[in-house]
């Protein structure tokens, strides 16, 4: 969703007991010299605010993150979490969406917000003198929202159009495909925006409800990172949220989302969406491992060996070597209590039985035979390389922060995670790759079939 999608608010919000008054509860959990100060200061209502100070920088990135998503939904909710995403950059009780993407833009900054399914995010990006801008006016829209009657039509519009345009790029379409094929009818397996059947009946009612059940203190993070003094940032997020809904009662922080017990996966299946492009698209794979998994860093590795790059195995078998497809890659998707390993190509549809068979010979030869010191070597330098590199601006700054408190309860130092990576061993990222590439592997293709045998 872009900035242009903001607006207005309508019944007043009672301020709650918290209301500043309590003390809030703060402390220093890195100064890393590969990255800046961090701090972490939770409020009395459960809200948590982190910031990386880095005064070289001249820009701050800030977030507000919430612990909601897509599998947070009943099946008749499916969408919910990003309809709100929409609308809450409509309007609150004191700015219109004009006023919103406005008084943003005006300084030269950039807001936007993303769903996934197991949080939501809402960010600006703006010089480091117009902080405290994009903190009134963030916290304004996602605290105090007003969800008009007017505005929920509207973007039921929107989002039936981008619903429909997701529908026409086959290459995003396999993935939720994949991911159906995998997890069935859980949450894990349903489309992120929901359905035309589950978006068009849903009522600003339903909508509200949701809002206000699942947006409170506890469950949100705020972060904040580039040139900036953390206790300033505090008070200005404790003002800005003064009045609103989330200056709440004293409250504890929200608990990590549980892993357990793990997500039942369907049986390995094959499902095929008939469609008349020029390519086919394919997505082989299975059930991988949580979030956090202490294998993770050796699926990293693997992960990058087999399919993460120009100079990886699928990718120099496929496409340099036969031509056969032009993207090929392999990805690990990880959530609180499950996850995914697999591995995408697009191709002719005449060659779509030719590089499954290659990408499944490959899969089994690694499972059987594993991978060479050298590559591994080369595995665990692109995982510290692109980690590094990733904290180039201040935005994966921001998210790293976020991420570390919402979905691990604690940020690991730049210097313990290239550790960590330097660590693993041929024999771990081996013993991985024959448990999890022996898995049978479930199938989904989006093009011009018919009648086709894909079981083999």
């Amino acid at each position: 969703m872009s900035s242009s999608d903001v607006v207005r608010h309508a019944s007043g919000a009672q301020p709650g007991r918290a209301g500043g008054a309590s003390r809030a509860v703060t402390r220093t959990i890195s100064d890393d010299p590969l990255g800046g100060t961090v701090r972490r200061t939770v409020l009395p209502t459960g809200l948590r605010v982190l910031t990386e100070a880095i005064p070289a920088m001249r820009s701050v990135s800030f977030g507000i993150w919430v612990a909601v998503g897509s599998r947070d939904e009943t099946r008749p909710q499916a969408g919910a979490a990003h309809f709100l995403e929409h609308l809450l950059f409509k309007g609150t009780h004191k700015r219109t969406a004009l006023e919103i993407s406005s008084e943003i833009e005006a300084v030269g900054g950039e807001t936007n917000a993303f769903t996934t399914k197991e949080y939501t995010c809402y960010y600006a990006r703006v010089l480091d003198e117009d902080l405290p801008l994009a903190i009134d006016v963030m916290c304004d829209a996602v605290a105090d929202s007003v969800l008009e009657p007017a505005d929920v039509e509207t973007e039921r519009g929107v989002i039936l159009e981008e619903i429909a345009m997701h529908d026409d790029e086959p290459g995003d379409e396999v993935h939720d495909l994949f991911a159906r094929a995998v997890y069935g009818d859980h949450p894990l397996g349903r489309l992120i925006s929901g359905t035309e059947e589950t978006v068009t009946p849903m009522t600003r009612r339903q909508i509200q409800g949701f809002y206000r059940r699942r947006y409170t203190a506890p469950q949100i993070v705020v972060a904040a990172a580039g040139n900036l003094d953390h206790a300033t940032v505090v008070r200005l997020v404790r003002q800005a949220l003064r009045g609103t809904p989330l200056d709440a009662d004293p409250a504890e922080p929200g608990p990590h989302r549980s892993a357990t017990p793990a997500v039942r996966t369907r049986p390995a299946t094959v499902l095929v969406e008939p469609k008349e492009t020029e390519q086919a698209h394919v997505i082989l794979g299975c059930p991988g491992i949580d979030r956090v998994d202490e294998r993770r860093f050796a699926l990293g590795v693997l992960n990058n060996v087999l399919g993460g790059g120009m100079s990886s195995r699928l990718f120099q078998e496929i496409r340099e070597r036969r031509g056969l497809a032009y993207s090929v890659y392999s990805y690990a998707s990880q959530y609180a209590d499950s996850g995914l390993f697999a591995v995408y190509a697009g191709c002719a549809p005449g060659k779509v039985d030719e590089v499954l068979q290659l990408t499944r010979t490959e899969l089994a030869r690694v499972a059987a035979d594993g991978l060479t010191e050298a590559e591994v070597a080369r595995g665990k330098g692109m995982s510290k390389g692109s980690f590094v590199l990733g904290l180039e601006d201040t935005g994966s700054r921001m998210s790293r922060l976020a991420k570390g408190e919402l979905l691990y309860g604690d940020l690991m130092p730049v210097d313990e995670l290239l550790a960590r990576v330097d660590a693993v061993t041929v024999a771990e990222v081996n013993t991985l790759a024959a448990e999890l590439l022996s898995r049978p592997m479930s199938l989904a293709v989006v093009g011009p079939f018919g009648e086709h045998d894909f079981t083999g």
